[in-house]
């Protein structure tokens, strides 16, 4: 599993284009895969012919595990398999394998194996050395890979204790730096918690299980000894997308998108301080434009509904209050004003909710501006917005309206100052030049960090957009 940026640790396997016995070409997608931020298609980087898939689709696998062989060139192919399986299974396959591969001073392999873009063809970065004062055990990196045809050890060797930081001359125990994190967060000890990942390695589940309560007071059964599995266990450890637990429950993973989605609501509520503002008014002018513009030359081929003017209206309010499009900045203790708008569109996707953003939206013209949110929109219903395409967002609007919903009050996209949630534009009655007649009516809520935007601020603002939207012809006069 190549490593697609943005310090992302694994991703999910969603499709195979490829079986085993199909011939591979340089440059060929062979899987999409989707991360904390979307989904990517993965190229292999030679010919050849597949040998094995290491995953099914549905699988959540770590960055630099193998997921695919390839047989190149009529060489033999190793078995991928091995690479994953524990570090005792590792250790005895050699009693059955032929003569282990040379190995030079440091421990690492000598051959080097092909593996997907942005890992180069450097060995999985999972396997690790043996550690100082480990004796008798032979470290994953350096372990002889098994042919495929080769018998597998017994699944009934225990993880040397070496490797789980619990025997003599253990060390620090193994973990990655977000376990390692939440171990710390959660006030457990590393050293205590019994590892069951690869290699002896402590996964999130083993931190869980060490900081649950204690048990009622039994008798005390032995801890179960880790056991290595089959070679061909990767493929068969993995959770279903969908867990039912009896007939009134299903169980749904939290992965992918939504993982990070909710990891980042979560630190946005309890970071920034909401304050969220409302607005109601007479939205009717607006909506004769735009079915003005719809019937004109000008935009003729283009999108146009009210979105394409609230976002206008929103560029046009940012620039007459420019400090609403600022970040805060922990580290440093400063405010980071931006001189330009990337301006986030949440939208709703199969895979959860996305929110990519219009590159320096503030300098395009509207029928650009049209164009780049249709293809944003389309872009991320088909599940094909890039990570790149959702960072360094500086405001966001979310309709809400699309739903029916009349308002509410929307959660900071994470770096962000203030988030404008608009909601559905309705036929009511309305007091209009001292009489009431049915115009369309509509509520905006703004929600802003009050760390940087103050409610003179916001509502400066916020009133603004709204009298942009009840007086279309001020995007002229005070653009």
């Amino acid at each position: 599993m190549p490593d697609v940026g943005e310090g992302l640790t694994e991703a999910e396997i969603l499709k195979w284009y490829v079986q085993p016995g199909d011939t591979v070409t340089d440059g060929q997608v062979v899987c999409e895969v989707e991360t904390a931020k979307a989904a990517v298609e993965l190229p292999i980087p030679f010919d050849g012919t597949v040998h094995e898939l290491c995953f099914p689709e549905g699988t959540t696998v770590d960055v630099g595990q193998v997921i695919i062989s390839v047989n190149v060139g009529g060489e033999a192919t190793e078995a991928p398999a091995a690479e994953a399986a524990p570090a005792a299974a590792a250790a005895a396959a050699p009693a059955a394998a032929p003569a282990p591969a040379p190995v030079e001073a440091d421990g690492e392999p000598k051959g080097r194996q092909p593996v997907l873009v942005g890992y180069g063809v450097a060995a999985s970065s999972t396997k690790r050395r043996a550690r100082k004062g480990s004796t008798g055990t032979v470290p994953a990196a350096a372990a002889p890979v098994a042919p495929a045809a080769a018998p597998v050890a017994p699944a009934a060797v225990s993880v040397p204790e070496q490797l789980n930081g619990h025997g003599p001359g253990a060390g620090r125990p193994l973990a990655k730096p977000p376990v390692r994190k939440l171990a710390k967060d959660l006030g457990v000890d590393l050293a205590s918690v019994t590892p069951t990942g690869p290699d002896g390695i402590i996964t999130r589940e083993d931190v869980h299980a060490a900081a649950a309560p204690a048990p009622a007071p039994a008798v005390e059964a032995p801890a179960p000894t880790p056991v290595a599995q089959p070679v061909a266990a990767p493929a068969a450890v993995q959770a279903a997308p969908l867990v039912s637990t009896d007939a009134r429950e299903t169980r749904i993973p939290v992965k992918g998108v939504r993982k990070a989605t909710a990891a980042a609501m979560v630190g946005s509520a309890f970071t920034a301080p909401h304050v969220t503002e409302f607005v109601t008014f007479d939205i009717t002018r607006t909506m004769k434009l735009v079915e003005e513009l719809k019937s004109g030359t000008d935009m003729a081929g283009l999108r146009v509904n009210p979105l394409l003017l609230i976002a206008k209206a929103v560029l046009l309010a940012v620039r007459r209050n420019p400090e609403i499009n600022a970040a805060w900045d922990e580290a440093a203790q400063e405010i980071v004003l931006k001189h330009y708008v990337n301006l986030g569109i949440a939208a709703a996707t199969p895979r959860g909710l996305l929110v990519p953003n219009i590159k320096d939206a503030h300098a395009q013209t509207l029928p650009e501006l049209s164009a780049s949110l249709s293809e944003l929109i389309s872009t991320a219903r088909d599940g094909k917005t890039t990570p790149a395409a959702m960072q360094g967002g500086t405001f966001t609007i979310t309709n809400v309206g699309v739903f029916g919903v009349d308002t509410g009050t929307p959660i900071l996209n994470p770096g962000e100052s203030a988030i404008l949630a608009v909601g559905a534009i309705k036929l009511q009655p309305w007091v209009h030049k001292g009489k009431v007649k049915p115009r369309q009516v509509t509520t905006l809520a703004l929600s802003f960090d009050h760390r940087l935007v103050d409610g003179e601020l916001g509502s400066k603002f916020l009133a603004d957009v709204a009298a942009i939207l009840e007086q279309p012809k001020r995007l002229i006069s005070w653009g």
